[in-house]
């Protein structure tokens, strides 16, 4: 059996593009978590782009870590963080290899196994915030550290893949600073890498950065 168009998996070419040009281009694409219990798919909303080396603000800025490697590897590959002691997040590695990007997928509309969806979100008061925002997104979908470097453009039955879906009209999709980056990073004049589906109720709300402090 053939899958429609919008099912078909994104192709590694894909991703093997400049960091700026992949992240908005994956609003209304699909990310498939295949579980024991069933999928969970959710279409893309907001996302932000990081540079590597370039890029302040990226987890690749001072160089390869046991943490990062993935974000070295070839693209198309999910790059999987523990942060605060309490969340995963999930990105996509964008190339070519070597160059360290990578897109951070913030948001998005629980469109298949919500049902599966609720149950690792309990504290979600609707549907709409299942997966509004990064580590609700990847409890969502049950992703933690040993998902990193699984590959998203995998045609067979991978826990996670990267499908078409469909594609945000260029005049849907707003622009603005990344959430909760420090100092140049943050900035949005010079990193304005921050990508949402305008109007869209999955978007999560902008924060900047607040220092942590230090207890006492």
């Amino acid at each position: 059996m053939i899958a429609p168009p919008d099912r078909m998996p994104l192709p590694r070419e894909f991703f093997d593009r400049p960091v700026t040009e992949v992240a908005p281009d994956l609003l209304g694409r699909v990310l498939v978590r295949t579980t024991p219990d069933g999928p969970i798919a959710v279409r893309l909303t907001e996302v932000e782009a990081y540079d590597g080396p370039n890029d302040p603000g990226s987890h690749a800025y001072r160089g390869p870590t046991a943490r990062n490697a993935v974000m070295f590897g070839p693209p198309g590959h999910v790059y999987v963080y523990f942060t605060y002691g309490m969340w995963h997040c999930m990105n996509v590695v964008c190339g070519p290899e070597g160059r360290a990007c990578a897109v951070l997928l913030r948001a998005g509309e629980v469109i298949e196994g919500a049902e599966l969806a609720r149950k690792r979100r309990l504290s979600a008061r609707n549907d709409k915030e299942l997966a509004k925002g990064p580590a609700r997104l990847a409890t969502a979908l049950e992703v933690d550290r040993a998902l990193d470097g699984t590959d998203a453009c995998a045609s067979d039955e991978t826990p996670l893949r990267m499908l078409t879906g469909t594609p945000i009209a260029s005049d849907q999709v707003r622009n603005g600073p990344r959430t909760g980056v420090a100092g140049e990073g943050g900035d949005g004049e010079i990193h304005p890498w921050r990508y949402w589906v305008a109007g869209d109720p999955t978007v999560s709300p902008y924060r900047a950065h607040v220092p942590r402090r230090r207890r006492s």
